[in-house]
């Protein structure tokens, strides 16, 4: 066990994460972790964690507020999750401004015009999924969980199908925490190279799309006050990698939950549960996103505890331990029960940073297990839950393959 004065060494593999969450639970509402060599503090109490993340006191900006931002991102592997210039990582009127801009992209009358493309999308995967010979081992995730997200959100900003599987190179990369520091940098370069060619394109031949909108904004502010550049780019890759990796991750873990709880899927079944319920109990008890990096202490933030987040010290959101606090959800925290009264979580974040692209996971989230499970109601697991292997991660939380039978 860590003596509770060191940091926990956070798994870059995501090996064990329940026994990685409880630990972080045992010591306290916030605890030191080590992330990929970078010292944090991991947050793992609810109700701290959402007063941080609604204070001032807390920022995003890397650049204004992290003490030790110009001496670790040059050679930390994580660099781009602090280092890009988008909503993501900006504080104040920044944020604001930024989140002005790509907001009308997911407000609700947008979400709701996407649903028949949703649904068309997955009609589709499908009918290719019931074209496979009786007795095939098919690979849920590979087939169905990456598609749908990738291709809906290339829809939304106009991205060829032909740059689909360029992207979804690069996006895995971001969020594999095995990379070293050079090979994390050079997956930031082939990722900065298509986000280029691809802005370029666009600037020749724009369409109907966010990714047009976005542009035009940026060009038609001579002085570059709607977005710089770099803004533009990352917002690009904010909205390409968060609208893919955590969507894939929500439709694998929550098929996986109910393949392994044959009871909670006869709730459903029953009338007893709704896939909303799901949907929401999947996020609570299996977040997309383990792990947040970073956010940083404007100034000192005193803990319940007594202990002291210094000035310029690094926060790290621990979403998946705080979704399974006792003091929360109670003794049954660790389990999965869609019937759940309460399924609060913070898995799309909390306060200002909540995801925009929420609306838009659980439409279809909620579409593809609806579908899926019609069609193929004899659906089954093809090796026992034990064989199943995490996503290679601290921060991506799901499985690298998830192989079914679909009788």
């Amino acid at each position: 066990m860590t003596p509770p004065d060191l940091p926990i060494v956070l798994d870059p593999t995501g090996t064990d994460p329940d026994a990685e969450h409880a630990l972080l639970r045992e010591r306290g509402p916030a605890t030191p972790v080590d992330v990929l060599g970078v010292r944090a503090w991991s947050v793992s109490d609810p109700a701290l964690l959402k007063r941080l993340l609604t204070s001032p006191d807390v920022s995003k900006d890397g650049r204004r507020h992290w003490a030790d931002f110009d001496r670790v991102v040059p050679g930390w592997p994580l660099a781009l999750w602090v280092d890009a210039r988008n909503m993501f990582t900006a504080y104040g009127t920044d944020h604001a401004r930024l989140r002005r801009i790509v907001g009308p992209a997911f407000g609700a009358r947008r979400v709701a015009a996407l649903r028949p493309g949703v649904e068309a999308v997955v009609a589709d995967l499908l009918d290719g999924l019931a074209a496979e010979p009786p007795g095939t081992v098919v690979d849920l995730r590979e087939r169905l969980a990456h598609p749908l997200p990738i291709t809906v959100i290339g829809q939304l900003l106009g991205v060829p199908a032909s740059r689909n599987a360029g992207f979804r190179a690069v996006v895995d990369g971001i969020f594999d925490t095995r990379l070293s520091a050079d090979e994390a940098a050079a997956n930031t370069a082939r990722l900065y190279v298509l986000l280029n060619e691809f802005i370029a394109e666009k600037r020749v031949r724009p369409g109907d799309d966010m990714t047009s909108f976005l542009i035009a904004t940026r060009d038609e502010e001579g002085d570059g006050s709607a977005l710089t550049e770099d803004e533009l780019r990352d917002t690009l890759l904010l909205m390409i990698a968060a609208g893919y990796e955590t969507t894939v991750n929500v439709i694998d873990q929550a098929v996986t939950a109910l393949l392994t709880h044959p009871e909670q899927l006869g709730h459903v079944r029953a009338g007893r549960a709704g896939w909303q319920d799901v949907v929401e109990e999947t996020l609570r008890h299996e977040p997309a996103v383990r792990h947040l990096p970073l956010r940083y202490a404007v100034t000192d933030v005193p803990l319940p505890d007594g202990r002291v987040i210094a000035k310029g010290e690094a926060i790290l959101a621990s979403y998946a331990a705080a979704n399974r606090h006792p003091d929360w959800h109670g003794p049954t925290a660790d389990a999965f029960d869609v019937a759940r009264a309460g399924k609060d979580h913070l898995a799309f974040g909390h306060g200002v940073h909540f995801c925009l692209g929420a609306p838009l996971a659980r439409l279809e989230v909620t579409t593809v297990l609806r579908e899926l499970f019609a069609r193929f109601p004899g659906i089954r697991l093809a090796v026992p839950a034990a064989e199943l292997r995490r996503t290679p991660s601290l921060i991506s939380n799901g499985h690298q393959s998830l192989p079914v039978f679909l009788t």
